[in-house]
């Protein structure tokens, strides 16, 4: 089977009726990979996958630990049989690995999914996340980081590790832009 159109089912099939924003959101991630083939050649339809189930660990019968990076990429590993290298994009998409020390989880996430190998990869999944709202639509990754903090408290785990995460994700976004403008001259 095709690996988006299995990406695309195993989602739907965990978000769409428990949480239908997440999986606003996850189709809205997927659409901007799709902007993204230009420079990602054979990546694309990897990126495009993990796009589409980077949020799966947030649905209710998959969330053991809480931390839905590590719950979802458990699923994909376990379950699944997924290709492990998208198996670790999902577990360390959007800088995951700070969230994962906020939360004391940093070793068992490191310890089973280290990250990839592939900045370029990585930073295109971050592009991709921090430029797409909660309901699918494009922003812009200052308005998406201003988003994330009205939604939880400033020193909440979620909080704290945004405030900590800016400049990576910032910086991560304007990398793929860079990308984006050097491949359209």
């Amino acid at each position: 089977m095709d690996l988006t159109v299995w990406a695309r089912d195993l989602a739907r099939s965990l978000l769409a009726e428990p949480l239908p924003r997440r999986w606003a959101h996850s189709q809205g991630v997927a659409a901007r990979a799709r902007s993204l083939v230009g420079i990602l050649g054979d990546d694309a339809e990897l990126l495009w996958a993990a796009a589409m189930l980077h949020d799966i660990g947030y649905t209710p019968s998959l969330a053991t630990t809480g931390f839905h990076p590590l719950d979802g990429a458990r699923y994909l590993r376990d379950r699944s049989a997924a290709d492990e290298r998208l198996v670790r994009l999902v577990a360390n998409h959007s800088y995951a690995l700070l969230e994962a020390e906020e939360r004391g989880l940093r070793e068992e996430l490191e310890g089973e999914f280290p990250i990839l190998d592939h900045a370029e990869l990585v930073d295109a999944l971050v592009y991709c996340d921090m430029t797409t709202t909660p309901d699918g639509t494009l922003t812009t990754v200052g308005a998406r980081l201003a988003e994330i903090l009205t939604r939880y408290d400033r020193d909440s785990i979620v909080g704290r590790f945004i405030r900590r995460a800016d400049e990576d994700l910032r910086a991560a976004v304007h990398r793929v832009e860079a990308r984006l403008i050097l491949a359209e001259r």
